[in-house]
């Protein structure tokens, strides 16, 4: 008799995170939800995640009514999951108590039934109070433990003996749970590491508690991990739904079908029918963009643990600001940033740091400068990592950032914190003069600027799509990325344009990458038109000599320059304010994560050239100190 096999469908959350950077619009994948619900999965992964800052950073749109409306598409009847980043929530930053209570009560009004509670370092004292309000909210709570390889030569954590012991203490914390999910966001796992970490976890629950197995197919073995899991005792997986699936996403669900044949175990699935719902769901996703960094297995990943996500996005972001041939260097410099940080799980928000990191180890020189998200993490500010970090870098990072390290939990230090919590959320939303629902005031807590943003109804759409559709802005995304994902479909028989560094053929376009003031414009001749970063000028060009113009030399002071490409989220100061040297004037965000831009000497600001909102490139002048 064959062991019915349950698992989440994760294509709609995960997999729109990995292989779409979770710029997805709702309307444009309910259809597949249904047609999902049709073919007889009923366990969705529904929100959470990048899947829920996402949507007010990049979509227009609003999480919560997506709950909504994915709860109106899977039926009354489905299991919808979300994730949680434990203290952290679904932000990148960790929330006080009264926002941890609110995040469990208002999940559980907008459909979902069960949330699964991650903390990236396994510091267990992240998951207590996260995981006891969700419990309390009548929601399932699925408590995890992270996993990932530790890159070869690299020993200290990581191995199921490491596991075990973080098993034992989320026992000793006497915490509620549903089951227990040991999540691998990089896919690095060895499949005999994970069957005798599960084998342990087994012997030391109760006989009828539920193990949940989590990987990615970034470093090629997702489905042989889900075996050893499954032969191991583990009671259910997480499968995606093509195209959201595979390398860098869940392994699919027909793959995994395919690989139980003839075993001992079943999926119990109608494989046509999900078939069919593979073909709804890739005519949903037809006009978005994907990134082929996400559809491709990356034998590198075990020497620089990343998830599927990270790993696409920060390389495409690579690529766009023109340093795609640093992109090898900065992965093969994870490995010491993740040792020397005390070898917390390369998931959100740490998976950030540790590429920042070895990006600016490679940018500045190593370890001239100090990512601040990551000197945070070695200091202490989101919990304790799973062996010390190195003492040299805490100093080195307590000196760059002025901040002394830190024996308080994130919890304690959330909660003396008056600019967090729902008293200072409220303020906000009365300073923009909002309604002060508890979603409203629960975006505001969480999101910042970007959920202020979208509550205005000042938010954008930046989405990877081929086209603008009607009603939505232009697809944003920075031009020289545009050659690195594939191109809009081209009709039956019509041959490819090749880039080359010559003159291109009659009749075909001529592209230049223009410089402006250190911002990096894509521009296209086309006969009497020119089509900068994607808009259409039409122009007259007539052959001349050019004429040498002299440069205009600025006398309004010291210029303060953007370290990295990025977006302005907030404006700290105004033209005539005074500023000490090191004081934050500005604040971009790159990466997922907001990078302040500090002034380099103390005086008056005599010129702010950027607004909130704008695009910025590295170099780029953004306000002058007289």
């Amino acid at each position: 008799m064959s062991k019915k096999v349950n698992f989440m469908c994760t294509a709609f959350r995960d997999g729109l995170q990995s292989m779409y950077d979770a710029r997805v619009l709702t309307r444009d994948f309910l259809p597949a939800v249904e047609a999902a619900r049709d073919a007889g999965i009923t366990y969705f992964e529904a929100g959470g995640g990048e899947r829920f800052q996402a949507l007010y950073a990049h979509c227009n749109e609003d999480a919560f009514a997506m709950m909504d409306a994915f709860r109106e598409a899977a039926g009354p009847d489905a299991e919808l999951q979300s994730l949680a980043r434990g203290v952290n929530l679904v932000g990148l930053e960790p929330q006080p108590s009264d926002v941890i209570e609110l995040h469990a009560r208002l999940f559980k009004r907008h459909g979902i039934t069960k949330i699964r509670n991650f903390d990236a370092l396994n510091d267990v004292d992240n998951l207590v109070n996260s995981g006891r309000c969700i419990s309390a909210a009548g929601l399932g709570h699925q408590v995890c433990i992270t996993m990932m390889e530790l890159p070869p030569g690299f020993e200290g954590a990581h191995d199921p003996e490491y596991y075990t012991l973080i098993m034992q203490k989320i026992l000793d914390a006497d915490l509620p749970f549903d089951a227990v999910c040991f999540k691998d966001p990089t896919g690095t796992s060895s499949p005999l590491k994970v069957h005798e970490t599960i084998k342990q976890a087994r012997r030391m629950l109760p006989e009828d508690a539920v193990i949940h197995f989590h990987t990615h197919g970034t470093a090629g073995t997702g489905v042989s991990a889900n075996m050893a899991a499954l032969d191991a005792g583990a009671d259910a997986i997480d499968l995606s739904l093509a195209p959201c699936s595979g390398a860098g996403s869940q392994p699919d669900v027909l793959v995994m079908w395919h690989a139980l044949r003839h075993s001992e175990y079943d999926l119990d699935i109608d494989h046509r029918k999900v078939r069919e719902a593979e073909e709804v769901f890739k005519d949903c996703m037809g006009a978005y963009r994907l990134s082929p960094d996400a559809l491709a297995v990356n034998p590198l990943v075990a020497w620089s643990p990343m998830s599927g996500r990270a790993l696409s996005a920060n390389t495409r972001m690579m690529r766009s600001w023109g340093n795609e041939e640093k992109c090898l260097e900065v992965l093969q410099g994870m490995g010491e940033v993740i040792q020397f940080a005390g070898y917390a799980t390369s998931a959100t928000p740490v998976s950030q740091f540790y590429f920042q990191q070895a990006y600016n180890n490679v940018a500045y020189g190593p370890w001239e400068r100090i990512d601040p998200g990551y000197g945070r993490l070695v200091l202490g500010y989101f919990g304790k990592t799973p062996v010390p970090p190195n003492p040299e870098i805490v100093n080195l990072a307590s000196a760059h950032l002025e901040l002394s390290p830190s024996e308080r939990s994130p919890l304690e230090l959330s909660d003396a914190d008056p600019e967090k919590g729902v008293e200072a959320a409220r303020q906000l939303l009365n300073e923009y003069n909002l309604d002060e629902t508890e979603e409203n005031v629960f975006i505001a807590a969480v999101c910042r600027e970007q959920g202020l943003a979208f509550l205005r109804g000042e938010a954008e759409v930046e989405i990877y799509k081929a086209d603008g559709e009607p009603g939505e802005a232009p697809v944003s995304v920075p031009a020289a990325a545009q050659l690195f994902v594939p191109p809009p479909p081209r009709p039956s028989g019509e041959e490819p344009a090749v880039a080359s560094e010559e003159r291109p053929e009659e009749g075909l376009p001529a592209g230049y990458s223009v410089t402006v003031n250190g911002r990096e414009y894509s521009v296209l001749i086309e006969e009497d038109k020119v089509i900068v970063d994607g808009r259409e000028y039409d122009v007259d060009i007539q052959p001349r000599n050019a004429e040498v113009i002299p440069r205009v030399q600025s006398d309004e002071g010291t210029p303060v320059t953007a370290q990295m490409p990025g977006k302005v989220i907030r404006n700290l100061v105004s033209v005539g304010d005074h500023v000490q040297t090191g004081e934050t004037i500005l604040v971009l965000e790159a990466m997922k994560m907001e990078m302040p831009i500090n002034a380099p000497v103390g005086g008056t600001v005599s010129s702010i050239t950027v607004s909130s909102g704008d695009q910025v490139s590295t170099g780029q002048v953004l306000a002058s100190i007289a």
